[in-house]
């Protein structure tokens, strides 16, 4: 695949873009009295969102895993690629879907997939791209907004070129502009690249692309050793969504895995204060509970996305204090 060169200007130019938020210590203005739901949901600083996986182990479908989250209160909703493949394979239409979601009142925030978009193999990444332009064009029809773009399959080799890497990713982001479809760069805190949030941040920096973001997460920025403070350096757009938990002091950061995710406020983590932190950055957030934890997968589906929505409300409203 030809790579696309970026111009120092263009990447400069969005500098601007991505960190220009960072001294001006804006906040998002509470929400005014209106009798008008829209609008007053624009202007929460704090939308709350289910990740799929947080119930992935009572192994629902897709249809179920809609009815859950728009039971429990949850105004987004983030599936799984997999799970939309499988109901698809099973029969399933996507404007049957797309109309649940609408009845429902659900948005479809993010999704979840894993396209080798960033592999140094010429071959596989240009399979990976198009995979990445069938799943953008998946969320677009469920009138979703992003899709997550994890550094899936370079993730064992060390060394990765972090301007390399923002060539990569701007060819990602243009297809996710054919789709109307944001590819957000998920920060994986247990890969040998793009582990720290500043190795994604610049790298999304660094592609002049004006819709680049970090998809980042509670669990990853720890696992990866990121200092939250930095949030504060971040720009109003370069964080829009945070997968939301929280994790124990034991096992270690060494050998904790995803598996430890407990819901936000349960754990040790400084949950509260990286909203805080992100709050400060300016714009509304989303915030999507994922959890992978084996003990929720043996309760009701319900009962945890629940339990997981007030949890997050909890600590969000904390961070408001």
């Amino acid at each position: 695949m030809k790579k696309q060169k970026i111009s120092r200007r263009a990447a400069l130019a969005q500098t601007s873009l991505i960190v220009g938020a960072t001294f001006a210590g804006r906040h998002v203005k509470a929400a005014p009295a209106s009798t008008d739901a829209a609008a007053t949901k624009k202007t929460e600083p704090f939308l709350f969102c289910l990740n799929t996986s947080t119930i992935s182990g009572q192994k629902l479908g897709l249809v179920k895993e809609i009815e859950v989250a728009a039971k429990a209160g949850y105004q987004g909703i983030e599936p799984w690629i997999r799970t939309i493949d499988d109901y698809i394979k099973g029969g399933g239409s996507l404007k049957d879907i797309k109309k649940r979601l609408d009845d429902s009142g659900l948005i479809v925030e993010d999704a979840i997939g894993f396209p080798e978009w960033l592999v140094d193999d010429d071959a596989r990444r240009a399979k990976g791209l198009e995979r990445a332009k069938y799943e953008l064009d998946l969320v677009a029809q469920l009138g979703g907004k992003r899709l997550a773009a994890p550094p899936a399959g370079a993730t064992n080799t060390p060394g990765m070129d972090l301007l390399q890497a923002a060539e990569r990713y701007r060819a990602l982001l243009e297809l996710g502009d054919q789709a109307g479809v944001v590819p957000q760069f998920e920060l994986w805190g247990h890969s040998k690249n793009f582990y720290r949030l500043g190795q994604c941040v610049c790298s999304a920096m660094e592609t002049g692309h004006p819709k680049a973001c970090v998809l980042a997460d509670v669990f990853h920025l720890y696992k990866g050793g990121s200092d939250f403070h930095g949030l504060k350096l971040l720009g109003e757009n370069t964080v829009q969504v945070i997968h939301m938990n929280d994790y124990p002091s034991d096992p270690p950061r060494e050998k904790i895995n995803d598996s430890y995710r407990v819901y936000p406020g349960d754990g040790s983590g400084p949950v509260a204060e990286i909203l805080r932190l992100l709050h400060a950055t300016g714009g509304q957030k989303v915030l999507s509970l994922e959890l992978f934890n084996r003990k929720y997968y043996e309760q009701d589906a319900l009962d945890v996305a629940r339990t997981g929505l007030e949890k997050m409300k909890a600590v969000a409203a904390k961070a408001l204090a």
